[in-house]
């Protein structure tokens, strides 16, 4: 396992704010040290992703090293959303994780289709979602290399 050498950033996209705050707590209890930034639709992490909005200053919306993502969400819905980062030739690089509470098939597949690197489904207890963060962490900012921009 490589050492931390630099400090990540998650960006969690989720319509249910309590989520973002468990995942938060979640990732706070593993002991690395992350910049977590929640946004509560798919038309605000575009605008977060693409700097446009209300995120024009870079310096309060870090590029995230890892985006946590939802599917169900109204509106823009988390597959357009991993459609359109995966479209993009800078955001591509970013490793987008959906976390959802879908289980169905269909969500599993039509999710790789469209880019994403991992499917997890949201555990039900706090216990479950700590174990799930601290294997995230272990893989995406211990064991894996991500590109710095």
């Amino acid at each position: 396992m490589q050492a931390q050498t630099q400090r990540y950033s998650v960006l969690m996209v989720d319509d249910d704010p309590e989520d973002g705050v468990l995942v938060k707590k979640a990732i706070a209890s593993t002991g690395h040290k992350v910049d977590f930034q929640f946004v509560a639709s798919g038309a605000e992490v575009l605008d977060y992703l693409f700097t446009e909005g209300r995120f024009t200053d870079r310096s309060s919306a870090p590029r995230p090293n890892l985006i946590l993502l939802d599917l169900n969400m109204p509106g823009v819905d988390g597959f357009s959303v991993l459609k359109q980062i995966k479209s993009d030739m800078d955001l591509r690089r970013i490793p987008v994780v959906v976390l959802t509470t879908s289980e169905a098939e269909t969500d599993i597949v039509k999710s790789y289709d469209c880019g994403a690197n991992t499917f997890i489904t949201k555990p039900s207890s706090f216990s479950d979602m700590i174990e799930v963060m601290t294997s995230l962490k272990s893989y995406w900012f211990d064991a894996a290399r991500l590109p710095t921009a």
